[in-house]
């Protein structure tokens, strides 16, 4: 049987309750507005007119429609108010006993028909059941924040959720224009759940002085497509928000992943919450502005790597035949540099600069470049057979096989055929840059640019000092990611830099999540998607980057750092073992129509 719910309550008028109110106001449905602070139904109301007056504006909505859903909005400031509503969403603090009080209130105050669902994405939905007269009624709906923007709504249901209720929260959910997920409790659900540990792993790194907050940031941003970077976005949402989600976490998993990062704890008893106390990890203009000033951890140059001392580089050696070899030969060509690409065969190097031509056929058939430039930035490139071929150039890049011994012979012979001076990089992903160092006689000149694919497209270059590495090198590979038009980001040599340390435990989680029946592949995707912003879901990435990539790269982490909580999940390492490796072979986490 349908449950009609046309009049809704809402507990709570902060910045998630004034949301959740516009959202339902705006789809028709007549809402009572709850919060014991004047200040705060004042300023909901303010809120809703300013947002509806902004719509009328840009023509979303009429006048009338406007005036429509302003009526349809009352305060108080009295829980009674809620006594005919036929759904009272809850999203006060996210304390227990606070919400504990508002259900035991609320018992005593609605009919035994309403549904009574809480906006908690910490806390344990059953616990707060189970505490109610009336357990069946209730279950967890968690928006997002901005509520009028975020499409996702994760409907939570405990053990004692009856279906019914379940089936109507879902329907009202679609009937706002919003994609609901159904999910079973546990702390953080889907969305929060895979996202605050990438946060808490982000923090911590910060915390461990790998790489600034500046880079962190960029490096997610550009590397992974995400609007915001980690630390700006415990910021938004506030550090102590994500340290008592956190707890929650680790508290149900006792996973390590999961115990809040001690700076967040550091910040939040110093009162610095992010951007609603004006400090966080950054130093906003003023409490609630979203506007960075400076402050004394702002690097004080883009550069940071001061002049290197060296003759500017000229000419530029890429080793490899592959996409991303042809893809960094083609970025140096376009930037101007004289370019040897060295391949194992002549046919092979002849091939990587035909497949080259093609790129740059391309960008000028988008207008993105003109047949000229496309002309003088092939005359740069030499296709060689032959690393004998690098024994002027001033930058030699390796782009080959990710095998660590390939590599080490690899370094062997460019000590042997490079000029001195030169620098030699590897591009990479996870394998150790000093022991491609120590197979020279120049361990100062060898440093990682981490490129990422398609390295015609992609910003991001992820610039791997070792503890051998010199000043003079570093700045010079600086210099040339300006002159490139990449956007470097420094960082030490450990296993995963920053965004495969931070990417793939995320993703790996993401496997834990099916693995274990929580949610289904499509929830996932579709959550972390409407809920986090990702370009893609998890699933999707994976079965692009290749699963047999990924277990690779998750067994160095769990090598590297000895985490049990980096541990490869099973079910990953079944799909590798049955040759299900993603879009590659037609079959991976999903089927594909055929192989790409």
């Amino acid at each position: 049987m349908d449950i009609p719910l046309s009049t809704i309550a809402v507990v709570g008028l902060g910045t998630m309750g004034t949301g959740i109110s516009e959202v339902l106001a705006r789809a028709g449905r007549e809402v009572i507005g709850i919060d014991i602070d004047e200040i705060a139904t004042a300023q909901a109301v303010a809120a809703l007119e300013a947002s509806t007056a902004r719509a009328v504006e840009r023509g979303r909505v009429t006048e009338e429609e406007r005036r429509g859903m302003l009526a349809r909005f009352r305060t108080f400031t009295d829980l009674q108010a809620a006594a005919d509503a036929d759904l009272v969403i809850e999203v006060v603090p996210e304390s227990y006993e606070i919400k504990q009080q508002v259900f035991r209130a609320l018992d005593g105050i609605v009919g035994p028909g309403t549904i009574l669902a809480t906006g908690t994405n910490a806390l344990s939905v059953t616990r707060l059941a189970a505490d109610s007269a009336h357990p069946e009624r209730v279950l967890g709906m968690h928006f997002f924040n901005p509520a009028p923007a975020m499409k996702l709504v994760e409907v939570v249901s405990s053990v004692l959720t009856a279906p019914t209720a379940v089936t109507a929260v879902t329907a009202l959910a679609r009937e706002l224009g919003k994609e609901p997920v159904g999910v079973g409790d546990r702390p953080g659900f889907v969305a929060d759940g895979l996202l605050f540990g990438y946060l808490n792993q982000a923090a911590a790194m910060y915390e461990a002085k790998y790489a600034s907050r500046e880079d962190i940031d960029a490096a997610m941003r550009l590397g992974c497509g995400l609007p915001m970077g980690p630390l700006a976005l415990l910021d938004l949402i506030g550090v102590d928000t994500a340290r008592t989600v956190l707890e929650a976490m680790y508290a149900a998993s006792r996973d390590r992943l999961h115990a809040p990062a001690p700076i967040l704890r550091q910040l939040s008893e110093a009162g610095l919450t992010g951007r609603k106390s004006g400090r966080g990890f950054y130093t906003y203009e003023a409490p609630g502005s979203g506007t960075v000033v400076r402050d004394a951890l702002t690097p004080l140059d883009e550069g940071r790597g001061g002049e290197s001392g060296r003759p500017a580089v000229r000419s530029v050696g890429v080793a490899g035949s592959g996409t991303m070899a042809s893809g960094i030969a083609e970025v140096f060509a376009k930037a101007g540099y004289v370019v040897v690409l060295a391949a194992r065969s002549q046919e092979k190097a002849d091939a990587a600069k035909a497949r080259i031509a093609k790129s740059l056929g391309r960008s000028v058939d988008k207008g993105r470049l003109t047949g000229e430039a496309r002309d003088d930035a092939l005359a740069r490139i030499s296709p060689a057979d032959s690393l004998d071929a690098f024994d002027d150039v001033d930058l030699a890049v390796e782009a080959v096989a990710e095998d660590l011994e390939v590599k080490r012979q690899l370094f062997a012979a460019l000590d042997k055929v490079c000029k001195p001076g030169a620098v030699l990089a590897t591009t990479t992903s996870s394998l150790p840059v000093v022991a491609c160092a120590r197979a020279t006689t120049r361990p100062r000149d060898v440093i990682g640019m981490h490129f990422f694919n398609p390295a015609p497209a992609m910003k991001l270059v992820e610039v791997v000092r070792t503890v051998l590495t010199s000043d003079e090198a570093h700045a010079t590979v600086r210099e040339v990611c300006a002159t490139i038009r990449k956007h470097p980001v420094d960082c030490g040599d450990r296993a995963g830099f920053i965004v495969n340390a931070l990417l793939f435990p995320y993703l790996n989680n993401a496997v834990k999540m099916v693995q274990e029946h929580y949610a289904t592949l499509d929830d996932i995707d579709a959550a972390m998607k409407l809920g986090g912003g990702y370009p893609m879901g998890p699933f999707e990435l994976l079965d692009v980057v290749g699963l047999d990539v990924s277990l690779a790269i998750e067994k160095v982490l769990h090598r590297e750092f000895r985490d049990p909580g980096l541990a490869p999940a099973p079910l990953l390492e079944h799909l590798v073992a049955a040759g299900c490796l993603g879009r590659k072979t037609g079959r991976g986490f999903r089927e594909y129509a055929a192989r790409r």
